[in-house]
């Protein structure tokens, strides 16, 4: 049997599930895990629905033959009312489990790892693999686990210290990866492939000038500096004067931290003041392939003055249901997307920075 291309079906068990009616799986570059909910409608009154799928199973949701969660059950839900009987089915990737449970390390302290190592050794007791397609810098001499912590918080912090972006793939593994730079095949352009846009633009998040104050509390950091940094950027495209002052986090790297919080703040408001939100009948390109998270597509949308844009997908959700099929997705320029420069932890108050060697 061929299945079709937007055909959606549920592994689970050995047994493959289709037939579903009402369909919603959602992926993005900033959200953790990817997640589906489906439903199914009794084909025939009185008959039982035959589901062999229980909360916990792993699974896999396959869009035609293309991949696209792999993970477990989180939910399933019959119902019914007088017209009909319905069952929901809904999961999360694999990465659930790095976003709910706490991390677990032998004496909570992880030495002379790079940020690829510290993924990978958090992930492997929860069965995830970890792959970075960005550059994950040297080693970080020593990082201490905070009792509570989820493994989630860890990586996602250290990510943004070498400038990452963690979030899951199809398999349900954890990649690291930078800022997307592989284009669509197609992208979206009014009157052919979009059935309804809307864009916000925004000034009220932007500043003319942003300044980073890197206040220690130590004296012995950074020595030499004076303890008080300073960082300076600026945004051309506000016309008006409005200054924000950024206390950054204390420890090494001083002025050049600084500085980097202060492009970053500049660089990712800018990034956040527009955002366009598509809908558009089709779940795939012109090549055929599905849209995904982290992709560049082009933008034409003449009555919303975006045109000759090349814009990153933030979010897709492929959805199904009385409205037929649709991909509903957040796109934004690239700039927004950028993570957020931090120091890791900071040197203790009576050990100066060179003893850190």
């Amino acid at each position: 049997m061929t299945v079709s291309s937007n055909e959606l079906t549920l592994v689970a068990n050995g047994n493959m599930l289709s037939g579903w009616t009402r369909v919603r799986v959602t992926r993005g570059i900033e959200r953790c895990p990817s997640d589906f909910s489906i439903e199914m409608t009794e084909k025939y009154p009185g008959q039982p629905f035959d589901i062999t799928v229980q909360p916990g199973d792993e699974c896999q949701v396959l869009i035609g033959g293309d991949l696209v969660i792999t993970g477990y059950v989180d939910k399933i839900s019959p119902a019914f009312d007088p017209q009909n009987h319905t069952i929901t089915v809904s999961g999360r990737s694999k990465c659930q489990d790095l976003v709910d449970c706490a991390a677990e390390w032998p004496g909570g302290q992880i030495l002379g790892s790079s940020v690829l190592d510290i993924a990978r050794k958090l992930a492997k007791v929860y069965g995830i693999y970890v792959s970075a397609t960005g550059n994950v810098g040297g080693p970080i001499p020593q990082f201490n686990l905070m009792l509570g912590e989820t493994p989630y918080d860890i990586i996602e912090r250290v990510c943004r210290y070498r400038a990452l972006l963690p979030y899951d793939d199809p398999n349900g593994n954890l990649v690291l990866g930078a800022v997307g730079t592989t284009q669509a095949a197609s992208g979206f352009k009014e009157g052919v492939n979009v059935e309804r846009a809307r864009v916000i633009y925004s000034m009220d998040q932007r500043y003319s000038e942003y300044i980073a104050f890197l206040q220690s509390v130590d004296v012995f950091t950074d020595t030499g500096d004076g303890g008080n940094l300073l960082g300076t950027a600026y945004d051309k495209g506000v016309s008006r004067h409005r200054r924000r002052v950024i206390i950054a986090e204390a420890g090494g790297g001083g002025q050049d931290v600084a500085k980097q919080r202060a492009n970053w703040e500049a660089a990712r408001r800018y990034g956040r003041s527009g955002c366009v939100m598509l809908t558009t009948d089709s779940w795939r390109d012109s090549a055929g392939m599905l849209y995904t998270p982290n992709t560049l597509v082009p933008l034409t949308l003449p009555t919303l003055k975006v045109t000759g844009k090349t814009w990153v997908i933030g979010e897709v959700s492929y959805a199904r249901g009385e409205q037929g099929t649709r991909a509903q997705l957040t796109i934004m320029p690239p700039e927004a997307f950028n993570p957020e420069p931090i120091l890791l932890q900071a040197l203790p108050a009576d050990v100066p920075a060179g003893a850190s060697q």
